[in-house]
């Protein structure tokens, strides 16, 4: 039965809530009233950001440490094109992310008018950034679209989803029921597939697995095939804390080492699940790793059982469901782990630290992470930005919970970090977290401080100050071109910024202290700024 007395907007509202969401960010506009009325009816908790890209980084945040769907709620033209970073950032990363919109009237629609916020074609903008986007004329199809993104973010790549309904049809007569339709479960992989599989992987004697961010939740069952293979494994940055960090076959998370990459392409069989294998997965000099031996493939993303690499055996489905089907196909007995010709986890994994420990700045880098790790607790999170000590972190830091670290690897979004976190601290109130950015990165988002005001936050807001773009400004030298454009005149006075928002400010001046500062900062009824300088006294 139709809810009539309710408009579409609001009857949309109440059936996201119905999926179990209980919090939308947004920022409401003359087009997207009839939204908020939705909202403010079915009691969805409101978190108001400052500007749409922020508002975006927030509900990634929020999915990335909660594991749950985050919804955003944004206007017509520039409330799409603000938010679209941040969906990309996502769509990169596969987080489940559900944007609601305003278009223009039905009537104007690709008829370039100059109406207020037009843009020709929307939902094209928008679309290459999403696991689907449609503009919903007859609000009957409002329930299947809503069933589609949550089927998606539970069975399937969990990427972003888009749906717009045209200003005139939001205020409409509701002509649908505010009813769920059941959400699909893990998608199961074909017996066949993996009776192929084990017929590869039963071969092994150097077998090592490449297991991506698909198997973030899936730890026990990751563990489970490794045993019964003795294999070898190696995390993407996607996948950290799947497993606990000291399991005498976890390699840790070092993909991108030119060690790991002679690891992997001596054993005799790779299995990759739940990764594309891609640039940002391997750095390897040529973009592909050259194996030598049998490859299987393990996705829950069809696209991904071929792309780059011809597999020997493919399962499409679950990576838990199918790491957990492959081991019990495999024989009994349990295997002494051979690993490859380059050597033993141990040895793989020293040999890694000692490369990364000799670059520059890793001494003082080290020392700012040691610090931070002393203060967040075993099953509290870090959210990194793209800054120098964040690349240093991405091998560096510990841990063994997942969901606990995170950085924005595929679209390596500058400015992602500090609104992430706030979504994070909102999605997981019970976990404390901490934001690391650099100077550059915070200032593009530095707005959504208020925000963290506003729903008072305890969240500590690490700031790297280089004086610039540190990683560029280094390029360029490299490369003998003059540092051009990553030398700003001068930053702000963080401390006097993070005042003006009503933030707490700390500047610490030995490692204690900043751990000290982190410390304090969680029991905060707001967020605090904590500035390191990298040419501080106590990291030389």
């Amino acid at each position: 039965m139709a809810s009539s007395n309710l408009t579409r907007g609001q009857a949309l509202m109440q059936l996201v809530k119905a999926y179990g969401v209980d919090t939308v960010f947004g920022m409401p506009g003359i087009h997207t009233l009839e939204y908020y009325r939705g909202i403010a009816d079915a009691g969805l908790r409101h978190v108001l950001f400052r500007h749409e890209q922020g508002g975006g980084f927030m509900a990634d945040g929020y999915a990335r440490i909660s594991g749950k769907p985050a919804v955003c709620c944004v206007i017509t033209g520039p409330g799409v094109t603000n938010i679209a970073t941040a969906v990309g950032n996502a769509y990169a990363d596969s987080q489940p992310m559900l944007v609601i919109a305003s278009t223009n009237g039905t009537g104007d629609l690709g008829a370039g008018r100059g109406r207020l916020h037009e843009i020709s074609n929307q939902l094209a903008t928008i679309g290459p950034l999403t696991a689907f986007a449609q503009t919903i004329v007859d609000g009957r199809q409002i329930p299947g679209a809503l069933n589609r993104a949550f089927d998606i973010f539970a069975a399937g790549r969990p990427r972003p989803c888009y749906i717009e309904l045209p200003i005139d049809k939001i205020a409409e007569a509701a002509d649908f029921a505010v009813k769920t339709s059941p959400v699909a479960g893990p998608l199961g992989p074909d017996e066949a597939s993996v009776e192929a599989a084990a017929a590869v992987a039963g071969r092994a004697r150097t077998p090592v697995i490449v297991a991506g961010g698909g198997v973030l939740d899936h730890g026990p069952a990751l563990l489970a095939l490794a045993e019964k293979l003795g294999a070898a494994i190696i995390p993407t940055y996607a996948a950290k804390g799947a497993i606990p960090d000291d399991h005498p076959l976890n390699c840790g998370a070092i993909l991108v080492s030119p060690v790991a990459h002679r690891f992997v392409e001596s054993a005799d069989v790779v299995i990759a699940v739940g990764t594309e294998l891609a640039e940002s997965d391997v750095w390897a000099d040529s973009d592909f790793l050259d194996l030598k031996g049998k490859l299987i493939r393990i996705d829950v993303d069809p696209a991904n059982l071929a792309r780059d690499y011809v597999p020997d055996a493919a399962i499409l489905g679950d990576g838990g469901l199918a790491m957990r089907m492959l081991a019990d196909a495999l024989p009994d007995g349990g295997r002494t782990p051979g690993f490859t010709g380059s050597g033993t986890v141990a040895d793989v994994r020293r040999k890694a630290r000692d490369l990364l420990m000799g670059q520059r700045r890793s001494a003082k880098f080290a020392r700012v992470l040691d610090a931070l790790r002393t203060a967040v607790p075993h099953d509290g999170w870090i959210i990194t930005d793209a800054t120098q000590i964040a690349y240093f972190a991405n091998e560096y830091w510990p841990t063994s919970h997942p969901r606990s670290y995170t950085h924005p690897n595929g679209f390596c979004t500058l400015g992602s970090s500090m609104p992430s976190g706030i979504g994070a601290r909102l999605g997981a109130p019970e976990r404390d977290g901490v934001v690391l950015t650099g100077d550059a990165g915070f200032l593009f988002t530095a707005t959504e401080l208020a925000t963290a005001v506003d729903e008072a936050i305890g969240l500590p807001i690490v700031v790297w100050n280089n004086d610039g773009l540190g990683q560029i400004r280094d390029g360029m030298i490299e490369r003998g071109i003059a540092p051009t454009g990553v030398e700003p005149g001068r930053n702000p006075d963080f401390a006097a910024l993070a005042g003006a928002f009503g933030a707490r400010a700390r500047k610490p001046k030995s490692p204690a202290e900043l751990t000290g500062a982190v410390e304090e900062a969680f029991r905060a009824g707001g967020p605090t700024l904590i500035e390191v300088h990298e040419e501080a006294d106590w990291l030389n």
